[in-house]
């Protein structure tokens, strides 16, 4: 009764209903790969949870400290008062470390999803026109949460992650002319200065993630505003949306998968140890540790410094050092390469059409190609970020270790990208479901330029056998091209939305809304038959009567008008008799 009351307030108010009607009437497609982006929201709403709990506890300054707490080794040691909040965090505040180690679990899990969502979107064609915008959002969010996780992993002041800091630095001095001026910007003189521990937290808790905040607000609200995307089907087309309406049943599937995603991040903060900073140590620049390796999504970036020969030169006087390439160049070309991904594409394929339809990947085999060579690059580095502890594991000299992966980087990026191209080709050529249906005959046939089949399977389609009765139907009319989808077993038959200029567009339209489905060319519907007499009569005598009724109907409607306009002005007097006279005056 109160809530209805609240309600009606708000709704006399605000006017929110017919706002919120709309909004819960959206139709959201049910794929799970969809659910990434909610996984990431999630993950960042539990970072904000954590994260307000541990500001409570953490003192970011450089000042001296002196630890007397539950962790005997430290007790009585002078470090950072960075540190010390951390190591109290962890052995002395109630549900301190859970919450820690869950705040680190759910920021590498967000930049996970992050990177999971891009690579749907980049895969499926979901960057096209209308949707630049939202890509270039995704990006910067990525770069955001890059930037907001290396500072939170430095704000604890261990050795391990000022070692990281330290690289850093370094990479960033390694800019020309401006990169010790900017190291000094940021961190308010040389490093390691009094004052980089209080900016990167403010950094680390006001200024990235307000910036975060608005960009999935703005992020979220484009997805509303513009048609929902989604994967090609039976009954899905350009304009429309198939899948599940916002209440109730997509608002209690998001409701459990936040709960799950909260499960999970909880039960890996206290079940699995992650930056254990007592073991590592307070910072000191004169020392170092090994084997030391970063959080995954920065791994790519120690690896590329690993693998990278120490090549130096100078540039009119100033001296480029050795990890301005694999450091400032690289990472510079990575981000530059993705925010112009969706119009360098267009570009070059010159497709300007609006785009709801998904595509599946295989439909485009050189994206894929790409993007399948691209994310072996950086696999190789990830993995070569840790080449210390594999060679300690494989009992391997590390420089051979190191030559061995400069030669994977090359090479193993190329034969992965080629063989994507291949196998997505033959599934697009071909008729295969899927890759493990794939023959020889279809590679072969993928590897040759030509985009016609070869002699011998030009013949028409037939349903295919695993599909009974399910086909594309076209046909030509005049100019033009229609398609339809017929299911002989369902009885079931569905026509395309619009006219098409040829038959390759009609095949690619059917191609889209329906994948795997054979294609046929039939005569098309014939033209209704002409009339017989019996009926040309009927329509006669019909239209005659139609015309009769209506003229009938308006003398009828005059007649009452006039009737009612005579009640209303009343009856009309009588007019006054005329008097007779004599000559006498008398009547």
């Amino acid at each position: 009764m109160i809530t209805d009351r609240l309600a009606r307030a708000l709704d006399d108010r605000l006017r929110l209903s017919p706002i919120t009607r709309r909004a819960l009437v959206k139709v959201f497609p049910d794929h799970w790969s969809f659910m990434l982006g909610e996984i990431a929201l999630y993950s960042f709403i539990a970072l904000i949870l954590t994260g307000v709990y541990l500001t409570f506890f953490f003192d970011a300054s450089s000042a001296d400290r002196v630890y007397r707490g539950a962790y005997a080794p430290l007790d009585g040691a002078t470090t950072s008062a960075a540190y010390a909040s951390t190591v109290r965090l962890s052995w002395d505040v109630r549900a301190g470390l859970l919450i820690r180690q869950t705040h680190h679990w759910a920021a590498l899990v967000f930049v996970a999803a992050i990177v999971l969502h891009l690579a749907r979107i980049f895969f499926t064609g979901a960057f096209r026109k209308p949707r630049e915008l939202n890509w270039l959002i995704g990006v910067t969010m990525l770069t955001l949460a890059l930037a907001n996780g290396f500072t939170g992993y430095s704000l604890p002041d261990d050795l391990l992650s000022g070692l990281g800091l330290r690289i850093i630095t370094s990479v960033v001095e390694s800019i020309p002319l401006v990169g010790a001026w900017l190291v000094s910007l940021a961190l308010g003189g040389e490093f390691p200065s009094d004052e980089m521990i209080p900016r990167m937290f403010v950094a680390h808790v006001l200024l990235v993630p307000a910036v975060l905040v608005a960009l999935v607000s703005l992020h979220m609200g484009i997805l509303v505003r513009q048609k929902h995307s989604q994967f090609p089907g039976p009954g899905r087309t350009e304009h429309n949306v198939v899948g599940s309406r916002l209440w109730p049943s997509y608002t209690l599937r998001t409701l459990a998968l936040f709960a799950w995603v909260l499960a999970v991040l909880f039960a890996l903060g206290g079940l699995i140890q992650i930056n254990p900073v007592w073991l590592y140590g307070p910072f000191e620049p004169a020392q170092s540790t090994a084997p030391a390796q970063p959080d995954w999504y920065v791994a790519w970036g120690d690896g590329a410094l690993r693998l990278f020969p120490p090549l130096e030169f100078r540039v009119a006087g100033h001296l480029v050092p050795a990890p301005f390439f694999p450091g400032v160049v690289l990472g510079g070309l990575t981000f530059l390469v993705l925010y112009a991904w969706p119009f360098v594409e267009r570009l070059l394929t010159g497709d300007r059409r609006q785009h709801h339809l998904l595509d599946r990947p295989r439909d485009h085999p050189v994206r894929m190609g790409i993007g399948v060579a691209a994310l072996t690059f950086y696999a190789v580095l990830t993995v070569a970020a840790g080449d210390d502890i594999i060679a300690r594991l494989l009992r391997v000299p590390i420089y051979d270790l190191l030559s061995v992966f400069q030669v994977l980087v090359l090479v193993l990026p190329i034969l992965a990208g080629a063989l994507a191209f291949l196998t997505a080709r033959a599934l697009h050529r071909g008729g295969a479901a899927g890759v493990g249906e794939l023959t020889r005959a279809d590679l072969r046939r993928a590897a040759h330029r030509s985009p016609h089949p070869p002699e011998g399977e030009g013949e028409p389609e037939t349903p295919a056998l695993d599909r009974p009765g399910e086909r594309i139907e076209l046909w030509p009319e005049g100019d033009l091209w229609h398609w339809r989808y017929r299911d002989e077993a369902r009885h079931l038959v569905i026509g395309g939305n619009r006219a098409l200029r040829s038959e390759e567009e009609a095949i690619s339209a059917s191609r889209l809304a329906y994948p795997g489905v054979d294609r046929v060319v039939v005569p098309g519907p014939p033209p209704a038959p002409p009339p017989g007499p019996i009926r040309a009569a009927l329509r006669r005598w019909g239209r005659a009567a139609a015309i009769g009724s209506l003229l009938l109907a308006a003398l009828v409607e005059k007649r009452r008008e006039r009737r009612e306009r005579e009640r209303l002005d009343g009856p009309t007097p009588p007019e006054p008799a005329e008097e007779a006279t004599t000559g006498n005056g008398r009547t």
